[in-house]
């Protein structure tokens, strides 16, 4: 088996080269054409010259290729007119890498006509040495490429002073390994030498692939060539080594064969992992960016944490200005006026459900640096992380305003049915006593002014109240103003006791609520019974897991038949039970039983609710 020192092993390099070269350039054209990048990232101005790069390119890469072919063929006259236009757009691509680095500089253009002049010249000198019939190429078109590019060298560098370093030294390097290929190709061409120098002097095309692209990022899709390309340079490097090392062993043996199928394993095994150190490489070395994985999962926990639709967009900005390299990335909100919107090198509409709408800028970039298409793909991921979070605090704000407004329209109902129910008490009661006192009128005139002075002082005790609430303290003196106009009526028949602690009855109680209670006794206990009967008022204090709970129970004897709690079984009863669900919910009852034959008890149970020390207990 042959060593890589051979001549076939150069041949062997140039093939692999040539292929390599073609599928670069072929890439490049792929993507020229796939996403239309004629022009640069501001369409200002068409470009030809990424399109350019890629077809003259394929020429050269193709066209040795086939003067390859067609030699072993023994079609010699046509591989000498193949590898003449091979050359011509080898030497025509070195001047397109010249034009996109002086485009934009001063006296730019004379250097851009130097470079295609000189590029022009040895083209037509290449295709007549291929017309007159002569299979070699031309030596002096190699001189004049040598000679013309070498003397750009010293003016581009120069001009190129301004820019970043890495992007000079690049230009520079791209163009010395021409020079280096058109000396060779010039002299010794043809010639067995060794595979390294074969190497060097053949493929200097693909570094102006690269040179090209990185000139300032000029479209979009320039790091995607660069990881794509790397990738493959890289594999194809691993696979001639690892060719290299087969060939070394006996041939025709099983272990020959066996080292092509395990380098065929590898390959495909280390793939994965080659092209994402490569494209980690690429972005963190060549186009020093961010780990965008990670930004766009920190912005998005930037973005929860906000509750406001400002806070959202400021946290998105101030996120995507450094990890772009940008002086500034601001937002907006989208209207219609065109004029309205600041100057930028790129924006995302942050498209929410509902308007408004936004728009993201993002402005000037430093050092140079162009927005490549991840850094696209990286604004519109924040713009619509930032949409999703405002629709989501607009449903969210939406929801509590809506959620206000009904607690607001229940807390004013409820109000309002309290104020109905407790307006309902005071007519009752009041057309009971007045009641009485007509019948004293008729009966007993003087006790029926004692009578009406009492009522006097209770409506002024009824008027008096604080409001919902009242001291148990007061509700205790209402009731007894109550029951001594009772008294003026039943006399020795009402038998009343009163045990309320004094410590009981500075808690707060809703107004009128014992009242209701006692005037069903009497009304409906005492009064049906003609011996009369004994009513007890009574309130204590009791523990309970939610807290202390008020126990107010009103007890009387005679007539015991419980009333059902119903609409229809008297207003009383039923207003209280319905303010106590409207004060307390569930956490209050009102029960109505007969413990004993000839005896009824309505009790009432209700949180605690304490009263400042310095509030009045009672109003006479």
């Amino acid at each position: 088996m042959i060593g890589v020192s051979t001549p076939n092993a150069a041949e062997l390099l140039n093939l692999v080269g040539f292929a390599t070269g073609a599928a670069l350039y072929a890439l490049l054209l792929a993507l020229v054409l796939q996403n239309g990048l004629w022009g640069p990232e501001s369409g200002a101005r068409a470009d030809p010259l990424p399109l350019a790069t890629a077809l003259l390119g394929l020429v050269w890469s193709f066209g040795e290729v086939s003067a390859y072919l067609l030699l072993r063929a023994g079609v010699a006259g046509a591989a000498g007119a193949v590898a003449a236009l091979s050359f011509a757009a080898l030497g025509l691509l070195a001047a397109v890498v010249v034009h996109s680095v002086a485009r934009e500089l001063a006296h730019g253009r004379l250097v851009t006509g130097v470079a295609y002049a000189c590029s022009t010249a040895a083209a037509v000198l290449h295709l007549q040495t291929a017309v007159t019939g002569h299979q070699a190429a031309s030596g002096l078109a190699f001189l004049l490429l040598t000679i013309g590019f070498g003397a750009i060298l010293i003016p581009l560098a120069a001009l190129t002073r301004g820019q970043p370093n890495g992007p000079r030294a690049l230009w520079i390097l791209a163009l010395v390994v021409f020079a280096v290929s058109a000396s060779h190709l010039g002299r010794f061409h043809g010639q067995d030498s060794h595979w390294l120098a074969e190497l060097v002097g053949h493929q200097a095309a693909i570094p102006l692939a690269f040179a090209i692209l990185y000139q300032d990022y000029r479209f979009a899709l320039a790091d995607l060539f660069l990881k794509r390309a790397l990738t493959l340079l890289a594999l194809v490097g691993i696979a001639f080594a690892g060719y290299s090392a087969v060939v070394a062993l006996p041939p025709g043996g099983a272990l020959a064969v066996g080292g092509l199928l395990t380098l065929w394993v590898a390959t495909a095994l280390i793939y994965p992992r080659l092209r994402t150190g490569i494209a980690r490489f690429v972005d963190t070395v060549l186009l020093d960016r961010s780990d965008y994985g990670a930004l766009r999962t920190a912005l998005a926990q930037d973005v929860l944490s906000q509750h406001t639709i400002d806070g959202v967009l400021d946290a998105v900005t101030a996120r995507l200005s450094p990890a772009l390299n940008a002086r500034r990335v601001v937002w907006t909100e989208h209207t219609a006026d065109a004029g309205a919107v600041p100057p930028s090198a790129a924006f995302a509409h942050v498209l929410t459900v509902e308007r408004p709408t936004y728009l993201l800028h993002v402005g000037d970039l430093v050092a140079g640096r162009r927005l490549l298409s991840d850094d696209r793909a990286l604004v519109e991921a924040a713009a619509s992380i930032a949409a999703r979070r405002i629709d989501h605090l607009r449903l969210t704000h939406e929801r509590y305003a809506r959620r206000l407004r009904e607690e607001e329209m229940r807390k004013l109902a409820a109000e309002a049915e309290l104020r109905a129910l407790r307006a309902q008490l005071n007519p009752h009661f009041l057309f009971n006593a007045l009641t009485t006192i007509g019948y004293l009128i008729e009966t007993a005139p003087p006790r029926a002014l004692e009578t009406l002075l009492r009522l006097t002082a209770l409506l002024r005790g009824v008027l008096r109240s604080d409001g919902e609430f009242t001291t148990l303290g007061r509700e205790i003196e209402l009731v007894e103003h109550y029951l001594d106009i009772e008294r003026a009526r039943f006399e020795e028949r009402l038998r009343v006791r009163i045990d309320v602690p004094e410590a009981l009855r500075v808690l707060r109680v809703p107004s009128l609520l014992l009242q209701p209670l006692v005037e069903n006794a009497v009304k409906h206990g005492i009064a049906p019974c003609g011996l009369g009967g004994q009513l007890d008022v009574t309130a204590t204090l009791s523990g309970a897991g939610d807290g202390p709970r008020l126990c107010l129970r009103v007890r009387n004897t005679g007539s015991a038949a419980p009333r059902p709690i119903t609409e229809g079984a008297g207003v009383g009863l039923t207003n209280v039970q319905r303010r106590l669900a409207g004060h307390f919910g569930d956490r209050a009852s009102l029960t109505l039983t007969t413990p004993e034959p000839g005896t009824f008890v309505a009790e009432i149970t209700l949180p605690t609710i304490g009263t400042p020390a310095h509030q009045p207990v009672a109003a006479r």
